[in-house]
């Protein structure tokens, strides 16, 4: 049976702040779901919250329905996977993973099947003699999740668990805790800060900031149809050009200082005259030799842009591009696997756009 875990108005003080402020959030059975967001935006304190570590001032969470928000850590049978491991450094890798066995009186025939299967669901049987000092960061990483794991909770709760590991090992866990995933297909909650992480990973995901939920939604909806300038630029980088809404219907007019841009797509019930955001993702720029004039969309599915090259960097897989507008706004392109470089340092450039793929956004501060 798979747990659904439901936040009812969650509030929870730490300190002199609201960590998590009124927090309502429904999380399906066997999902692999992401609470993301940048540090401080209590994505940690809702997750031990799941886990038992804190009890909410106001609100409940619910595990399929029934109330566990005074129900202690060690009842809520949650496995919790640690940003630092924390493993026992005088154990080896077999006794790490039985110690929530061990705990439970689980008799040693179960126990002894119980550890064999959690660490080969992991790719770590061959180590289970090893102690953890013997092991690299990702050998740790994946028995800390196997001691998780092995106890068969309802729900796995995962605090950063990527973050000390190197840029290559974090690309080849995150395939490994997805196949995970499927294989157990029980319901786990995965804190980051990582939007790579979450994109690449996540069945939906939970963007928080201030301890409040901005937007829920799959990484698709998230990266392509965010709901604030705020999810826009977290969730992969986007650039924001500032204007005024000037026609609504099926296409959205926007007047912005560097000329006038066009869009498909927006959030509802913004009228004529709000300030707004254009949100327009790098890569959907395509850089052109300037024309002769310019300012007014060439046509109803197209916009178009002129600005100066300011600098290029190779990154071999593609190549970025940082240009100033007129109203001196700096936007970035992407021109993925290039072949020969389309501009110089100081060139002046037509940005070129679908209608399609701009989405206009009130304007809001984005700094916290």
């Amino acid at each position: 049976m798979t747990v659904r875990v439901k936040f009812e108005s969650v509030s929870k003080v730490l300190g002199q702040s609201k960590a998590v402020d009124n927090l309502s959030l429904d999380i399906g059975g066997g999902e692999l779901f992401f609470l993301l967001g940048p540090s401080g935006c209590g994505k940690t304190t809702a997750l031990r919250s799941v886990a038992g570590f804190y009890t909410p001032d106001e609100g409940r969470i619910l595990f399929n329905g029934k109330d566990q928000s005074r129900v202690p850590p060690h009842k809520r049978n949650t496995g919790m996977v640690f940003q630092n491991y924390a493993l026992w450094p005088h154990m080896d890798v077999r006794s790490n993973v039985a110690y929530g066995l061990k705990m439970r009186r689980v008799s040693e025939a179960e126990k002894e099947k119980r550890v064999r299967h959690a660490l080969e669901i992991v790719h770590m049987q061959a180590y289970a003699e090893r102690m953890p000092n013997q092991l690299s960061g990702g050998q740790q990483q994946r028995v800390a999740l196997a001691r998780a794991l092995v106890i068969e909770p309802d729900v796995v709760l995962l605090d950063e668990p990527l973050s000390n590991l190197d840029a290559k090992l974090r690309i080849d866990m995150r395939t490994q805790i997805k196949d995970i995933h499927r294989k157990i297909g029980r319901t786990m909650i995965y804190v980051t800060h990582d939007q790579a992480e979450a994109l690449s990973m996540a069945d939906r995901i939970a963007v928080m900031r201030r301890g409040q939920l901005v937007q829920v939604g799959t990484p698709h909806e998230l990266y392509t149809r965010p709901e604030s300038a705020f999810v826009a630029e977290f969730i992969g980088g986007t650039n924001l050009l500032r204007g005024t809404l000037e026609e609504v219907g099926d296409l959205l007019t926007v007047k912005t200082q560097s000329g006038v841009v066009r869009a498909k797509n927006g959030v509802k019930g913004m009228a004529r005259g709000a300030p707004v955001f254009c949100s327009v993702r790098p890569e959907s720029l395509r850089l052109k030799p300037a024309p002769e004039s310019s300012g007014i969309a060439p046509s109803n599915a197209t916009n178009e842009l002129l600005a100066e090259v300011q600098s290029i960097m190779y990154l071999g897989d593609n190549e970025q591009y940082s240009l100033r507008l007129a109203d001196s706004t700096l936007v970035r392109a992407m021109d993925y696997n290039p072949t020969t470089r389309k501009a110089q340092v100081g060139d002046r450039l037509a940005l070129e756009f679908d209608t399609q793929a701009v989405v206009v956004l009130p304007q809001e501060e984005l700094s916290d």
